[in-house]
């Protein structure tokens, strides 16, 4: 399995911006998908994720009410909306992915698979 996350770019404090991600290789729908982050000086932390096959989602307190991941159309496709974005939401953002569900926070030791990050910068 391969992914790619894309969509991170330069926004204002309050902007909004779409991240995607794009995993190859799930022949089902037995999989989630999840979005970590990783702000500089920082460690790597879990922003949210998505169940394929039921559809439950799930947010960190630090972004609920302001992001919303969706599934996409296409299997193994995902996206992150994120609005009323914040000085603080400045990080490389990550997606990942696992089979089965997920129900809540999953440390990322346990994510199988990992694209490559893209860059989210909130100027205030």
């Amino acid at each position: 399995v391969q992914l790619q996350a894309s969509g991170g770019g330069l926004v204002q404090a309050g902007g909004s911006l779409r991240l995607s991600c794009s995993a190859s290789g799930f022949t089902s729908d037995y999989y989630a998908i999840a979005w970590f982050r990783q702000a500089p000086g920082k460690e790597r932390e879990w922003v949210s994720c998505l169940s394929r096959a039921d559809g439950n989602f799930y947010y960190a307190d630090s972004v609920k009410g302001r992001f919303a991941i969706s599934n996409g159309d296409i299997r193994g496709t995902a996206s992150l909306q994120m609005k009323s974005l914040e000085f603080d939401d400045t990080a490389v953002y990550y997606c990942a992915a696992r089979p089965g569900f997920c129900s809540g926070y999953i440390p990322e030791s346990q994510w199988n698979y990992w694209g490559t990050g893209t860059l989210v910068t909130v100027s205030s």
